[in-house]
């Protein structure tokens, strides 16, 4: 598209907390989706409830286990998308 974009490789630069916070904020999306619920979640006993609509759970159980952060999270200036669908990406940075 030729946009200037960063990648950011978050297994060896994860996102700190203040980082989630801001994502959180400008999430377009509901914040619960941003914790993936896949076998780590389940291994870790995790109750997807608590999560809906609770940015604080939501940042701290990130913090604590950056594997759980679906991806990919696409932000510009202030906002933010989860980029699944790929085509999101396209409308939302257009």
């Amino acid at each position: 598209m030729g946009i200037e974009h960063e990648v950011v490789i978050y297994i060896k630069e994860p996102p700190d907390e203040k980082t989630l916070r801001g994502m959180v904020k400008g999430l377009e999306d509901p914040v619960e989706n941003l914790v993936r619920k896949d076998s780590l979640f389940k291994k870790l006993e995790l109750v997807p409830e608590d999560y809906v609509g609770n940015p604080d759970k939501v940042v701290e159980i990130l913090v604590k286990h950056k594997q759980l952060l679906q991806r990919p999270v696409v932000v510009k200036g202030s906002k933010a998308i989860i980029g699944r669908p790929k085509d999101r990406i396209v409308t939302f940075l257009s």
